[in-house]
């Protein structure tokens, strides 16, 4: 038996990306899946780093497989002012933007659109105000 899942729609962040395939129940994620395009961003620096060519391969098939499954929210202008909010909310928390830009980026994109983040990382998302984080 499967359990509905929290929300409709919700935005997947890279570590949830990078273990679909080891995600063995889908009723932990939302009906409608969302990747960002900071996602995207990151996915795409696995295969340029890979040391061994089979490495390199793989990381290359997946992300050729999430870009052509998604179609990424980009990070716009209203994700941009949100940004703002994201990274002074860190700030008040005690970290450092910078250490988690990607994250924080992914959060801005999420909350302009009014949706929370599935992670298997919640801790990187810790400190950010009005942020659902949903740990899978």
């Amino acid at each position: 038996m499967s359990r509905t899942p929290p929300h409709p729609r919700g935005v997947l962040d890279t570590s949830v990306v990078l273990r679909l395939q080891q995600v063995d129940d889908p009723s932990h994620l939302p009906a409608e899946p969302l990747v960002t395009a900071i996602t995207l961003a990151e996915l795409s620096v696995g295969p340029l780093v890979a040391k061994l060519d089979e490495e390199r391969a793989a990381r290359q098939i997946h992300l050729q497989q999430v870009e052509a499954s998604f179609e990424p929210i980009p990070f716009d202008s209203r994700a941009a002012r949100v940004f703002g909010l994201v990274a002074a909310s860190l700030r008040r928390s005690g970290r450092k933007t910078s250490a988690r830009s990607f994250d924080a980026m992914i959060a801005a994109i999420a909350l302009a659109h009014g949706l929370p983040v599935y992670t298997c990382n919640p801790r990187d998302f810790e400190g950010i105000e009005g942020l659902e984080v949903v740990a899978v």
